[in-house]
């Protein structure tokens, strides 16, 4: 029999026995459903992480100086050990800023949940910031309305405020913030400007935010006197990132009065190292999501063969028809087993399809962002192949090695 015959013959099996085509093709169309959505998820993350997120919380040609990551999968102990950590001031950052090479931005940034309130809204804890140096030139940040701090305001520690899209939102409902009052922390700050849209990470929103002069008096409500959660360094090009930021260290490590035998006691975090974290998830993410689709190729391949057994059993007598005009033990062989593979790559086919909805379906519906790649659809059809010819070895193996008289006898 030709390939073309034994294809023809997978498509009418499905169209004469739609049910238990159905069950034969359902396993292996799940599989790879989920195989696909899985990767795309994966793959649309990667892309997410290493072109928006890494920018957004780190920035390019930057690193941030601070007692320990701001992203990690670090054990309880390694927790307990960077909590004893001395933790970082504003001295230090001065000693760090006067080391810095000409044409090097820098800034400090202490955070926390603050009460915020207006006259036109009830109060609310949200995250406000306490800020100095080159902070809003080290975002890019524009402003939608208003102004930006000027490095006087700075400075001086001038009760004003640069809020987000979301609180002026909130605080100010259908009013032009700028100008107008907003109370963080019990005390009365001039919003000065709004800034632009900054959008969402996974869903949270990068608008919720009111940011402040360090030397204000929020300084106090965020952290303790002279402290601060850490510092920024950006330089125009990476052309000397490394050196600057072994000076850094240098200076850190005299800072806190460190022998040369032991390990420093902060982290220079860059882009390089969140995305490094983020390969580690990214694998166990694979491995994750490899399992569930296996289970499914797994259980499609046991109805493809038992359906298969099935098919030889009803086939008997046509199989010894088939010998007995002449057709050879590979002629058989190769009959079952194409009819499998093709039953098993038209769901592959399927579940492709349905894999690719699905993935655009969770990208429209969560913060997850899906990008379906192109090796996957390729893999996920040449999974559905290898399915086929696994299981169907043994039937056709069966089927192959029927002795024509016995055959032709059966009912």
């Amino acid at each position: 029999m030709r390939l073309l015959d034994a294809v023809r013959l997978a498509f009418q099996t499905l169209r004469v026995q739609k049910l238990k085509s159905f069950f034969t093709l359902a396993g292996v169309t799940i599989g790879v459903m989920f195989l696909i959505a899985v990767v795309s998820i994966v793959e649309g993350m990667g892309s997410y992480m290493e072109n928006d997120f890494v920018a957004k919380l780190i920035g390019t040609n930057t690193f941030q100086l601070r007692r320990f990551p701001s992203i990690s999968d670090a054990s309880a102990s390694e927790w307990r050990e960077w909590v004893r950590r001395p933790r970082i001031t504003f001295d230090d950052a001065k000693e760090v800023a006067a080391a810095l090479p000409p044409g090097a931005m820098w800034s400090v940034e202490s955070s926390d949940n603050i009460a915020i309130e207006s006259r036109f809204s009830r109060p609310r804890e949200l995250e406000a910031s306490a800020v100095d140096g080159d902070y809003f030139r080290i975002r890019n940040m524009e402003v939608a309305q208003g102004r930006l701090i000027s490095p006087q305001e700075l400075a001086m520690g001038t009760r004003v405020v640069v809020i987000g899209q979301e609180i002026a939102t909130r605080f100010f409902p259908r009013l032009n913030p700028v100008g107008r009052t907003l109370k963080v922390g019990g005390t009365s700050y001039e919003v000065i400007g709004v800034a632009a849209k900054q959008g969402s990470i996974f869903g949270i929103s990068l608008d919720r935010f009111v940011i402040a002069p360090a030397t204000s008096p929020l300084q106090r409500l965020v952290n303790p006197h002279g402290l601060i959660d850490g510092m920024k360094v950006k330089m125009p090009t990476t052309e000397g990132m490394f050196d600057v930021r072994e000076t850094v260290r240098q200076v850190m490590r005299a800072r806190h009065k460190l022998r040369p035998s032991q390990p420093d006691n902060f982290v220079m975090e860059t882009s390089e190292s969140a995305l490094e974290f983020w390969k580690k998830i990214e694998g166990n993410l694979v491995i994750a999501g490899v399992i569930l689709p296996a289970i499914a190729l797994i259980v499609g391949a046991l109805v493809i063969m038992n359906i298969m057994l099935v098919a030889v059993s009803e086939r008997t007598r046509e199989i010894g028809i088939r010998k007995a005009i002449g057709a050879k033990y590979r002629d058989i062989l190769a009959q079952f087993l194409v009819e499998a593979t093709t039953l098993s790559i038209i769901g592959a086919a399927i579940g492709v399809a349905l894999g690719i909805i699905l993935s655009q379906a969770i990208a429209a519906l969560s913060p997850l962002p899906a990008s379906v790649a192109p090796w996957s659809i390729v893999t996920g059809i040449l999974v559905g192949a290898g399915v086929g010819v696994v299981a169907g070895v043994y039937p056709a193996s069966r089927a192959a090695r029927l002795d024509p008289i016995v055959a032709l006898r059966a009912e």
